[in-house]
């Protein structure tokens, strides 16, 4: 009877969760509000509740209360400090001006290039690595909109390729600076097998094995697509004239262009320096994305001080940090209200459960079976709701123990399951990005889809083959 309770609950728990994304129902709430129902569920069964060290309060239906409070402690000395270092650090260099510079002067060769199609995997790079600076999706698209959209349809492109490639900018470039990639290598470095993984290791050594081919093959299929697309079209139709002027740049000499360019990307910088001295020289310098940051955001200060011939001026502008990190808050909740989701399922034992049920089956079959469904579930949760990370980070606790008890290795769950949403985020039309784009090229958002669909979903695919190819051993 326990057993079908268990399993009963469980799924109407998920059942809800899908619900609610679909909705657009604020998912931190609605996993804070899931888990705790679970929770009580378990003390109504007589089980303790799933929390490493737990110490109740006394009264047991303040003790799920208890468990979100030392989960909001747990999560923000690990994952979520990062994130809030990284996000104070993304809103100084915007402002400071210094991701406009970085984008004025990776968007330069694209102005020299005549031909067409030669721009369409160009530009669909070249925008993939400027989601190193501005990780936003939609804000990436915005300022694209605003700066590369009269390059391209001046060069010739038609509006729907020009509006695909923009839309399809923001999607698995490896960074350590990801807040995805920060929450899963956080998990992974507390498992005997990843013990001390930082997130620099998960990029570079993992994570990069399957995203950079995958980068390649979608720019070549976005270049055939689109050209297909275009002759099915009839190519540029009178009518698909934009009339945008292109924004004018402030006029800085060339040592500031230069220093201020850099500064976005100096973490990333400095992350991949002691990486390749650490692969290619065995020079082991623990460096960490908070330490890189910290002191990228010291040497911006300084630049500033120098800029402005002021160090009140410059100061007074650190602010914007702090402001940035209260920014990023949203997403340490949600690692928090999934990590709380977590522990209720835990708490009604489906977890023990499904380990020992998956042990039992065992077989490669069912290790290839547990990423590609989860993949699906991605998928419906990415088209319907439009939110390429949500479903994700709520997976993010459970992937340690599913892996163990499918017996997989936890990489072939975190790298489809991370890559998959970012990437077919651009094929929903209700996602954010998509609609901005198609509402400033005047399209329907379906229009805009039809054009990213073919290489998004290629690169999904391809993808996932190659990360069971890698990692499914």
């Amino acid at each position: 009877m326990d057993v079908f309770l268990m399993y009963g609950l469980a799924i109407v728990a998920f059942a809800l969760l899908v619900y609610l994304l679909i909705k657009k129902m604020d998912v931190k709430i609605s996993l804070f509000l899931l888990g705790v129902i679970l929770m009580y569920a378990a003390l109504l069964m007589g089980k303790p509740l799933a929390f490493k060290n737990f110490s109740s309060t006394g009264l047991a239906f303040l003790d799920p209360l208890e468990i979100i409070i030392a989960q909001f402690k747990s999560t923000l000395s690990s994952a979520g400090f990062i994130i809030l270092i990284l996000g104070g650090y993304s809103a100084y260099m915007s402002h400071i001006e210094a991701n406009k510079v970085t984008v004025s002067i990776l968007l330069k060769p694209v102005k020299k290039i005549k031909s067409v199609y030669v721009l369409v995997p160009l530009v669909f790079l070249i925008g993939n690595f400027l989601s190193l600076v501005i990780p936003s999706a939609s804000n990436l698209a915005i300022i694209l909109l605003a700066t590369l959209l009269p390059v391209l349809l001046e060069s010739g492109m038609s509006v729907l390729t020009a509006a695909a490639v923009i839309a399809t900018t923001a999607t698995v470039m490896p960074t350590p600076l990801g807040g995805d990639n920060v929450a899963i290598a956080a998990e992974l470095a507390n498992t005997a097998q990843y013990a001390g993984l930082t997130v620099s290791d998960y990029v570079f050594k993992y994570h990069a094995l399957v995203s950079v081919p995958t980068l390649l093959v979608m720019a070549v299929v976005h270049f055939f697509w689109q050209k297909i697309m275009d002759k099915k079209s009839g190519g540029i139709a009178a009518d698909e004239t934009i009339v945008q002027k292109e924004t004018s740049e402030a006029k800085h000499g060339p040592l500031f262009t230069a220093v201020y360019g850099l500064l976005p990307l100096l973490p990333i910088i400095f992350l991949i320096v002691i990486f390749v001295l650490d692969i290619a020289f065995s020079i082991k310098i623990k460096l960490t994305v908070e330490i890189a940051t910290l002191c990228s955001f010291i040497i911006a200060v300084v630049c500033e001080i120098i800029r402005n011939k002021s160090a009140k001026k410059a100061l007074e502008g650190t602010e914007h940090f702090f402001k940035g990190m209260g920014g990023v808050i949203p997403v340490v909740v949600l690692l928090v209200a999934a990590s709380v989701f977590v522990v209720g399922l835990k708490s009604i034992g489906i977890m023990t459960h499904l380990q020992n049920l998956m042990t039992g089956i065992g077989g490669s079959g069912t290790g290839f079976a547990l990423p590609l469904i989860l993949l699906f579930l991605t998928a419906l949760i990415v088209l319907l709701s439009g939110s390429g990370t949500a479903l994700f980070y709520a997976m993010v606790p459970l992937m340690v123990p599913l892996a163990a008890a499918a017996g997989i290795n936890v990489l072939a769950l975190s790298i489809p399951l991370g890559l998959g949403g970012n990437l077919l985020r651009a094929v929903s039309p209700v996602s954010a990005v998509v609609i901005i784009v198609a509402g400033s090229v005047k399209k329907t958002p379906f229009e805009i889809v039809k054009r990213t669909s073919v290489p998004m979903i290629a690169g999904t695919v391809f993808m996932f083959i190659l990360s069971m190819i890698v990692f499914l051993k």
